[in-house]
Formats: C-alpha cells, structure tokens, sequence
C-alpha cells in the first residue's frame, strides 16, 4: 500500500471536519492495518501552535494527546530531510513548514495529502491527494 504523508492543513481539515474530512478519515483508517501514515515533527509543531494561537492551552493539549493516539507515524527532522526541505525553499514560493512535508513525500515516495494551493508548486515532483 502506498505511504501517505499528511501536512497540517490536511490534519487541521480532519479536526475540524471540514471538506475533505472523509478522505482524511479513509486514509487514517487504512492506516491502522497498513501502518502507512506520516507526518513530520515540524507539521505536527505546526498544528499544535495553529491551535494554541487559535484556541489556547488547553485545547492544544487536547489536539497534541489526540495526534498521539491516530495511527500516524511522526518523522523526526533528519538533516537529510531538512536539506531537501531548504532546496524546496529556496527555488519554489511555499512555507517552509510546507516544505518539509513536500520533503518527506519526496523521500519515502509518498502521495501528499493537502488542500493547500502552495503545494501546486511541487506537483511536477511529488504525487499530491488533493483534498
């Protein structure tokens, strides 16, 4: 089975089940036989300080126990990724949060699951499941 990388957008779209939040919750689901879910520790930084702005502390704590029970694998920033992440940086128009994600699906071969328009940047270079 394909692995799946999932940005914040992606996961904040599940969350708040918004448009998109079915396909969020298939993928999710196929995870817990095929364990092959992945997000990068900065996304997932980026969901709790999205909340924590938003919402406050408590609600972060609650989002970050919620992250910690899906089964979605959390990737550590290695320097390679972090390397591929700043090439992404410095030559497309993305965050650099954005760009980890799009870092981590170039490297395990994984379809990125989003609906942010940014990642149109990088389409030509990772296989994108537009929510």
């Amino acid at each position: 089975m394909k692995p799946y990388v999932l940005d914040a957008h992606a996961l904040m779209v599940y969350f708040e089940k918004e448009p998109g939040f079915e396909k969020i919750v298939k993928i999710i689901s196929q995870s817990l036989e095929h364990n092959n879910v992945f997000m990068t520790t900065v996304n997932v930084g980026e969901v709790i300080y999205i909340v924590l702005r938003e919402c406050g502390d408590q609600k972060a704590a609650e989002i970050e126990t919620l992250i910690s029970r899906l089964p979605i694998t959390i990737v550590p920033v290695s320097i390679d990724l972090a390397r591929q992440a700043a090439r992404f940086k410095a030559f497309k128009r993305m965050s650099y949060a954005d760009c980890f994600s799009a870092a981590l699906a170039k490297e395990i071969k994984a379809r990125l699951v989003t609906g942010d328009k940014e990642f149109k940047e990088v389409e030509d270079e990772i296989a994108i499941e537009w929510l």
